[in-house]
């Protein structure tokens, strides 16, 4: 059970400090979709894909004093960041977990903004669509973001580099 509490204050271990809930769900998904283990299950949601299992265990993570929560008012918004407690390392260190190229890969998306996560995301939670479907969805369903074409190519080659990091991994 707790297996899976060690696989996200891994990804602390290797980030660092995750500034945002929004870029905090965005990774894990995106780690997901490039067949990292996290099982949570994630359904579209405004800002795209979302997983309540998620914030169900930051906040259980939070509550063991593994994980550091600061909330900070950003002036019509609260913005919170977390990060690895001196306790959430010591747990960590019971586990064996072997995840090659985590640390790169989660490290690299903590340096992207939440919102180009937030359309990587939303490209890979459609990604058994069309290229022109999926940037029918990304149009229809994020207009408020005002993403372009340029945008869109952009996700669709970071996502290569993130499969090109990860692809011996896998195979």
């Amino acid at each position: 059970m707790l297996n899976d509490h060690a696989k996200i204050i891994k990804v602390f271990s290797a980030a660092g400090e995750i500034v945002g809930r929004k870029k905090l769900q965005k990774m894990i998904f995106i780690g997901k979709k490039l067949e990292f283990p996290f099982y949570e299950r994630y359904n579209f949601h405004f800002f795209g894909p979302y997983s309540e299992e998620l914030t169900l265990r930051v906040e259980e993570l939070c509550n063991l004093g593994f994980l550091q929560e600061l909330k900070e008012n950003k002036g019509g918004y609260m913005q919170y960041r977390y990060a690895l407690t001196q306790a959430g390392n010591e747990f960590l260190s019971h586990y064996e977990l072997e995840l090659p190229h985590l640390e790169e890969v989660m490290t690299d998306m903590n340096n992207q903004s939440s919102k180009f996560l937030e359309l990587v995301s939303t490209i890979l939670y459609f990604d058994g669509l069309s290229k022109e479907e999926v940037s029918e969805k990304v149009f229809t369903l994020k207009s408020k973001q005002n993403y372009t074409e340029e945008d869109i190519e952009q996700a669709y080659a970071y996502i290569e580099n993130l499969k090109a990091v990860t692809f011996d991994r896998v195979h």
